[in-house]
């Protein structure tokens, strides 16, 4: 019986990682170290959600959709949540808007999920690929374009192809997506032009797997574009909305990261299905929940027979 091949992506903010304490609680923590003393943390979370719809009001996409940048995007949240908060007159730190915009692209702003190395461990082990003839793992997530650097600071292996990454005539990458990578390509939403549950974006992810498997095959694009649909693929989020309605409207197969055990108990748990296969196991359940990332890694470890 021939191996199943695996299309495995994962939402990164809430899913792969998280903020170290609240945003807020960080940004008014910068903000004293720049000699901001009297910054409540109550007082800049609200003018730090206004700062933050405004500008995706006027510069969508975090300014992608007017040629912006997302650069120049933060640092306009960061002085419009912080000017309301100073005497008139009196100029923002210099060293703000930079300090934060580097606490917020690696580890310093951001922890790792529980299990997170250990999991990239397992989906690649041999054990693993012996169960599968192919494993392909992408991010899908709605961000900018910041989310490759915070997964490269937790030492995981990131391949720095994205959609819309330059490609020569030949086909061939300007970057070579092959293992040992943890994660073989990121569809960012600052990239794609689309958020989830917008079934494009998960659609620009099926585009990176044919991309992918027709570098490493050597093989012509439409050739494996036909295969992409025998492909089982699998989606890992922690928003219902976002993450598992897109999935299922994309017609992938979604898992709901249910760490605090908060999601409705009405969704089976992998504790109770760790012996499924993976066909049976999503002809049965439209969605399934998983309690944490090395749950997840070890039921794919050993589903395929």
């Amino acid at each position: 019986m021939p191996r199943p091949n695996l299309l495995l992506c994962f939402d990164a903010f809430g899913t792969l990682f998280k903020p170290k304490g609240s945003v807020a609680q960080q940004y008014a923590e910068i903000a004293r170290q720049c000699g901001m003393a009297s910054i409540t943390e109550r007082e800049l979370e609200t003018h730090l959600g206004t700062a933050i719809k405004t500008e995706m009001k006027q510069n969508p996409n975090y300014g992608k959709a007017t040629g912006l940048g997302a650069t120049k995007w933060w640092t306009n949240v960061i002085e419009n949540t912080f000017t309301p908060m100073i005497p008139r007159g009196q100029n923002l730190p210099k060293d703000l808007a930079p300090k934060l915009l580097h606490r917020f692209s690696s580890d310093e702003g951001y922890e790792a999920q529980a299990h997170l190395t250990t999991m990239f461990k397992t989906l690649r082990n041999d054990d693993t690929r012996r169960l599968f003839e192919k494993i392909v793992i992408g991010v899908i997530t709605n961000s900018d374009d910041r989310v490759p650097s915070i997964l490269s600071s937790f030492n995981i292996k990131v391949s720095p192809l994205r959609y819309g990454a330059e490609v020569d005539p030949t086909g061939s990458p300007k970057t070579d997506p092959e293992p040992p990578n943890d994660i073989d390509f990121h569809c960012i939403s600052y990239d794609v032009g689309v958020e989830k549950p917008d079934g494009l974006i998960f659609k620009a992810a099926e585009l990176m797997l044919a991309q992918i498997i027709t570098m490493r095959e050597k093989a012509s694009p439409s050739a494996f574009q036909a295969k992409v649909d025998t492909w089982r693929k699998i989606y890992v989020g922690d928003e219902y909305v976002k993450d598992i309605v897109g999935a299922q409207n994309a017609k992938w197969n979604p898992v709901l990261l249910d760490i605090d055990h908060e999601s409705d108990e009405r969704i089976p748990s992998l504790e109770d299905n760790t012996a499924a296969d993976i066909d049976d196991l999503f002809k049965k359940h439209p969605v399934v929940r998983v309690h944490s990332l090395g749950q997840l890694a070890d039921w794919l470890g050993g589903a395929a027979r």
